[in-house]
């Protein structure tokens, strides 16, 4: 249960991030920002899978570069959805989740599906 909300607060963190750096996506509040989040991750754990699964063919002819416009399109639909998260246009979707995967990805990487930090220790040949 920790490593879900740890994710979920990462992903909460790095929706602040794009709306603060991506021109044309605004979170009116934080309250919004946080019901934004919960319907993001309910968003793809729901439906992007199988819109991942529809879009297939093309996103192997363009070796998974569509699969930003899917995640740029999920949070066109959260946006749609929750009125205190504004999204301007599909370019500054498009820009946002990239933001967000990219934010997602780093610190994901240090993350075990139980919350708790990991870490590889590399030995230097000396140090044995």
């Amino acid at each position: 249960m920790f490593g879900f909300l740890l994710r979920w607060s990462i992903n909460l963190l790095a929706l602040v991030v794009a709306g603060s750096i991506i021109n044309g996506i605004r979170i009116e509040s934080l309250g919004m920002g946080i019901i934004a989040a919960i319907i993001l991750g309910v968003v793809n754990a729901v439906i992007r899978p199988v819109v991942l699964l529809l879009t297939l063919p093309i996103n192997l002819l363009t070796l998974g570069l569509f699969t930003l416009v899917v995640n740029a399109a999920m949070l066109m639909l959260v946006s749609a959805l929750v009125s205190g998260f504004v999204i301007e246009s599909f370019r500054a979707a498009f820009f946002g989740a990239l933001v967000i995967s990219l934010i997602s990805w780093v610190v994901n990487i240090f993350i075990s599906s139980s919350g708790t930090f990991m870490f590889i220790k590399r030995e230097r040949r000396g140090d044995r």
